[in-house]
């Protein structure tokens, strides 16, 4: 019964980076533009544990503990007493686990140049694998026991009402896709195999690509690997970029057969484990867990593609703008407006504190006090992990955050982003026991999402000149760009390899590219140029390992944006409303939650109001012009 995908999801809260570009003042160890130190981490770890000699000691008492739990097989169904402590015995093993995860993975993204740091990420992860194989029989028996059975031994404890009852009730949801003790233990033992692909495909592109150095016009040269191509993809001369853009999709296009034999190694797991549980689909097996229904994947597909000429008319007011007499797919990232204004730590702090305020006095005063923690590691500094993310499993103790923010609006709104994410994993502990406050990826994306909304027409709001009002705009619908229609089409992406590797299809490198091609042609249309030799970009897409995780942040967009919306036109009884989503953590399935806040992410409702939402920021910018 202990879910384990559940545990480890919580274990790395909402942990989605995103790419950052770090700002010259970044490369090398120093202050920030802010005066703030940049040369160490930020954040203080020793709320998590004193020393690693107090990490290490409670990861081996973990460990100790894991064998205990078979005291229990086979008398689960006993008496509600001894269901109560078999099932809080495993909890809490899975509690420090995730604890444990989450130190050493914090420490190792804090300089990855540290082997010792990555050897006890080794050690953490570790032990989510052997907790999963000791567990491995309750769910069978659970089963065996039949739900009148469980309902029975639910109804003689509180304990079991509040904590387990959600999960062992949906134990038997996904009934049909269980299997005896034995399969299941060899399936958990299977895990490790079948994430290899990833590993393999990472350690490629740190080791095995000798990345190319490119030369600008103005003399600057960068080397383009995945990190640096983010740094200078959006430089203001077009040839710069045309350049750049040959040079690092020629680098990954020399790779596209063994990078093209990794992904289907990682879609053959897929197939197998769809098969293995009796799915009809890879998408199904995919979005059982959090009982998505399959529609709510396939109507976002749908309403996207029927979306697609507002997207295309973006493209055009990007031409228009940008003084462009032809649009390619190199002159995409290139802001639409220079702002010019920089923020510091405490501008972007009070900034956000103040367009947030419309969430209610007690959502900026929780906040207030938790941004004035030392929660974060905001500043980006030779060997540190790029991107960003919150880190909230450690159920007893603050979430972390690893940031890597420019001082521009876009650190700003990563800024925003990323506290959404804290406040929730706050809000939800507060009102969820443990083993419910771990909050599915299909939800994780709304607060952060609902944040940068307000960020925006805050900061809108407030523009005084035409350039500043475009500049606003502009990073809206780059925001509904990148969030909304491009992770869409990297979900549909994801749903056609998966269809052909079902059908038994011949897959490679070349296979994946002349799909990922068609893509990109419908997606933008026939005013943008796009040279086929771009088309390797599905291999520079890492979430393509996660199954079916993409479409996420499309959905939640979608969700966060209505709440957003919401709340200003309602006020405070819609902020209740969306905070309630909140609380809610991982108590129900995610689509529910929705639906008691009133929003169907099975119609096509959500999707249609958020491409009238990039209708109407269109057409004001195209006012201003």
């Amino acid at each position: 019964m202990l879910d384990l995908d559940r545990r480890r999801a919580l274990a790395l809260g909402a942990l989605i980076p995103l790419a950052a570009a770090l700002p010259a003042w970044a490369q090398s160890p120093g202050a920030g533009p802010g005066g703030e130190p940049a040369s160490e981490a930020a954040w203080d770890l020793t709320d998590l544990y004193p020393s690693l000699a107090a990490w290490d000691a409670a990861r081996v008492a973990a460990l100790a503990a894991i064998p205990g739990v078979a005291q229990y097989k086979g008398r689960l169904g006993e008496s509600a007493e001894t269901l109560t402590a078999a099932l809080i015995q495993s909890s809490d093993i899975a509690k420090t686990a995730s604890r444990v995860n989450i130190y050493a993975s914090l420490i190792g993204d804090s300089d990855l140049r540290n082997a010792q740091a990555q050897e006890r990420q080794s050690l953490a992860r570790d032990l989510f694998s052997k907790l999963g194989e000791a567990t491995s029989w309750q769910d069978p028996e659970l089963l065996a026991l039949g739900l009148p059975k469980v309902e029975a031994l639910i109804a003689a404890s509180a304990v079991l009402q509040r904590r387990f009852a959600f999960g062992l009730r949906d134990t038997f949801r996904t009934a049909e896709h269980s299997l005896d003790a034995k399969g299941e233990l060899l399936l958990a033992g299977a895990g490790k195999p079948l994430s290899d692909p990833v590993s393999i495909r990472n350690q490629r592109l740190a080791s095995d690509i000798a990345w190319p150095t490119v030369t600008l016009s103005d003399g600057h040269t960068q080397r383009l690997d995945d990190q640096g191509y983010t740094l200078v993809r959006d430089v203001p001369n077009r040839e710069d970029r045309k350049k750049v853009f040959a040079t690092f999709w020629g680098a990954y296009g020399q790779f596209r057969n063994s990078l093209g034999a990794t992904y289907k190694a990682k879609l053959d797991g897929d197939v197998f484990r769809m098969k293995a549980r009796n799915y009809p689909t890879s998408v199904a097996a995919a979005l059982s867990g959090d009982n998505i229904p399959e529609t709510v994947y396939r109507t976002l597909v749908a309403e996207t593609n029927a979306g697609l000429p507002q997207l295309h008319r973006y493209f055009e007011l990007r031409r228009r703008i940008l003084g462009l007499p032809d649009m390619a797919y190199y002159d995409i990232y290139p802001p639409l407006v220079s702002l010019g204004r920089t923020f510091t730590l405490a501008e972007m702090r009070a900034t956000t504190l103040e367009a947030v305020a419309p969430l209610g006095r007690d959502y900026v005063a929780r906040l207030a006090q938790a941004t004035a923690g030392k929660w974060m590691d905001p500043r980006p500094r030779p060997g540190k992990a790029s991107g960003a993310y919150m880190n909230g499993g450690a159920y007893d103790v603050h979430p972390y955050l690893l940031l890597n923010l420019s001082d521009g609006y876009d650190g700003m709104s990563t800024y925003a982003h990323e506290w959404g994410h804290a406040m929730h994993t706050l809000l939800a502990k507060q009102a969820q026991p443990f083993e419910l406050s771990g909050y599915p990826t299909f939800t994780a994306e709304i607060a952060s999402t609902c944040n940068e909304v307000l960020l925006a027409d805050y900061m809108l709001a407030r523009a005084k000149t035409k350039q500043e009002k475009l500049f606003y705009l502009g990073q809206k619908m780059e925001n509904i760009r990148g969030t909304f229609f491009r992770q869409a089409m990297f979900a549909e992406f994801e749903l056609k390899t998966h269809d052909l590797a079902e059908a038994g299809e011949g897959l490679s490198g070349r296979r994946f590219n002349e799909v990922y091609l068609d893509l990109l042609n419908r997606y933008h249309g026939p005013k943008v140029a796009i040279d086929p030799a771009y088309a390797i970009e599905w291999a520079y897409i890492g979430h393509f390992y996660r199954n079916f995780y993409v479409y996420q942040y499309a959905t939640s967009i979608s969700a966060g944006t209505y709440f957003a919306r919401d709340i200003q036109r309602r006020g405070v009884k819609a902020a209740d409303n969306y905070l309630s989503v909140l609380r809610a953590g991982g108590s129900d399935y995610p689509v529910d939650i929705l639906k008691r806040a009133g929003l169907d992410m099975t119609t096509p409702a959500p999707y249609r109001a958020l491409v009238a939402s990039f209708t109407e920021t269109l057409d004001a910018a195209e006012a201003l012009l």
